[in-house]
């Protein structure tokens, strides 16, 4: 009967094998590989011997059974100090560790709970950082809602103060339109002085000077509405001379020029307006 050594050797060699190459997978130790092929195998048990064989079949795609196993074919030839040197497997019994799918479902394992580690992990992270950013909000919000109270008193102050001239303008529009009475007695107009009314469809910077003396330099508001009087003659700027109308001694002037054009120095006389060239 050929022995069992010599069959896994010869079979390790059809399949072009070496034994580092079968130790590597079969994790058994390369001096026992070597002891089981060349059937020299002394003072081991038998059951820790047919853990072996049974690995080494399998890996090699032999049957085993129990009759391929013969323990008089193991002479001793290894010296008891090489023996000892010699780390002993694992029985039988634990022969499933090297079983790839138990391999694979442990390396499964290990990678679920290495994501399940980091995720924890990063959840973690993700709470503190909120945490610490709402902490960090907490004051700059009591300050931005006393911002907003601040602001919010600022436009209703200025909603009083722009109400208070459009009273004005809804009580002054009788007295400055053109009436018929106007336009059949001039000289009555012409004797009063110089009137000048103007109404800004948009915000308009602009100076007006009466009679030499600077009454005005500031942003017409848009819908605010404004007049003056002057004996002699009237200045008056604007820097957007195309969005203001303008009622001079009764005349109604809708626009001095284009939208966006500054228009400076013009005179308004009792002989009527002029604009500088």
């Amino acid at each position: 009967m050929e022995p069992i050594g010599e069959k896994l050797k010869k079979a390790r060699l059809e399949k072009g094998l070496t034994l580092e190459e079968v130790h590597r997978k079969t994790k058994i130790h390369l001096n026992v590989l070597k002891a089981i092929e060349e059937g020299s195998l002394v003072n081991f048990s038998p059951v820790y011997i047919k853990g072996f064989l049974k690995i080494y079949c399998k890996f090699l795609g032999i049957e085993y059974s129990d009759s391929l196993f013969d323990h008089k074919q193991i002479q001793p030839s290894l010296k008891p100090a090489a023996q000892e040197k010699i780390k002993m497997p694992l029985p039988i019994d634990t022969a499933p560790i090297w079983d790839p799918a138990l391999k694979f479902i442990r390396s499964k394992i290990k990678a679920i709970l290495f994501i399940g580690i980091i995720f924890i992990a990063a959840l973690g992270l993700f709470n503190l950082g909120k945490f610490i950013t709402l902490k960090a909000r907490h004051m700059p919000k009591r300050t931005a809602v006393s911002a907003r109270q601040v602001s919010s008193q600022v436009r209703q102050e200025k909603k009083s103060e722009a109400a208070r001239p459009r009273k004005l303008a809804t009580q002054k529009p009788a007295a400055v339109l053109p009436k018929p009475q106007l336009q059949q007695k001039p000289e009555e107009t012409v004797i009063s002085g110089i009137r000048l009314g103007i109404r800004a469809k948009e915000d308009c910077w602009m100076q007006v000077k009466t009679d030499g003396k600077t009454i005005f330099q500031n942003i017409l508001k848009k819908g605010r509405f404004e007049n003056w009087q002057a004996k002699d003659k009237i200045e008056l700027s604007l820097g957007n001379a195309g969005v203001v109308e303008l009622e001079v001694n009764g005349k109604f002037i809708s626009s001095l020029g284009r939208r966006g054009q500054a228009v400076k120095n013009i005179l308004i006389t009792k002989e009527g307006l002029t604009t500088p060239r």
